[in-house]
């Protein structure tokens, strides 16, 4: 895998594009690279909670057109990516700590205290399955972003779209929550320049000021 940028290049230069030149392929190999990137994001107790769906074919992208409002983005780009978040993520646990336990870097003991713990947590709230879908998803997809900027891509998250719709037309089974849908390819046209508030208006020291 080959990194162009540095992390720092890489974030301050990430920009939302949504004017892409159409019928510019990506190779296979170079987007699995990016997937396998934002794959490596961190997640609540390893549980990887994300699922990327991918469109490249013009047929799907035609039906994922007006679910998105119609954004002539999601034709134009070289593919949408479809983050999908997990949230039954603790169904994993046992599979991905017996991973652990067979290579010898847990006891059994740490096995059944760590799943065990994480089924109860997910047990103990209606709320937490998909909370934690959608927080780590979002970890995936801003790790997505940037490694295919290093890469030399263009991005769009987007949240824009009937997520109802989304489910229906695409079969995702009820255990999984769309996240977001990100669209990537070479921009036609320079992004606008955004503005970001200064470090004294969004951070904030030992407790939250009262004049705020």
């Amino acid at each position: 895998m080959t990194i162009s940028m540095t992390a720092s290049e890489a974030m301050l230069s990430r920009h939302s594009v949504r004017k892409y030149v159409p019928n510019t392929p990506i190779a296979a190999t170079e987007l699995n690279e990016i997937l396998e990137l934002a794959a490596s994001a961190p997640s609540s107790w390893n549980l990887q909670h994300w699922r990327f769906l991918v469109f490249q074919q013009e047929e799907t992208k035609q039906k994922l057109l007006p679910i998105s409002y119609n954004q002539q983005q999601v034709v134009d780009c070289s593919a949408v990516i479809a983050v999908l978040g997990d949230t039954q993520a603790n169904l994993m646990a046992p599979e991905l700590y017996g991973e652990q336990l067979q290579a010898g870097n847990i006891t059994q003991q740490v096995h059944d205290t760590l799943v065990g713990n994480i089924n109860r947590a997910y047990e103990s709230s209606a709320q937490l399955g998909t909370e934690e879908a959608i927080r780590n998803g979002s970890l995936a997809s801003m790790q997505l972003m940037l490694a295919a900027k290093a890469k030399g891509w263009d991005t769009c998250p987007m949240g824009g779209f009937n997520k109802e719709q989304f489910v229906t037309e695409f079969n995702i089974p009820s255990r999984y929550v769309p996240v977001m849908l990100i669209t990537l390819g070479k921009a036609a046209a320079p992004a606008h320049a955004t503005s970001r508030l200064p470090l004294e208006r969004t951070v904030f020291h030992e407790t939250f000021p009262a004049n705020q």
